[in-house]
């Protein structure tokens, strides 16, 4: 005999998983998109202070990650990336 389990969410659960998927999708794209920076910076040997490496770690905006991927792909210093009006 085979017994069907069911398991019931509330809406307000399913909302709740839901959003913290989506909350979760977004952490992990700002934090590929900061190393992202990194390695970019990196390969043209653009020695980035451990404040800086910090601060795009920490950024979950990205719009301004996807600026900063953008700059660093130029830049001549890591200072410049960090330029607020970028």
């Amino acid at each position: 005999m085979k017994a069907d389990t069911y398991e019931y969410l509330s809406d307000w659960a399913r909302e709740n998983i839901a959003k913290g998927r989506a909350e979760g999708q977004a952490e992990g794209k700002a934090e590929g998109k900061a190393e992202a920076i990194l390695a970019v910076l990196a390969a043209r040997d653009i020695q980035v202070p451990d404040e800086f490496r910090d601060k795009i770690r920490k950024c979950h905006d990205l719009e301004r990650l996807d600026g900063w991927i953008r700059v660093a792909a130029t830049v001549e210093s890591a200072e410049v990336l960090m330029d607020d009006e970028l």
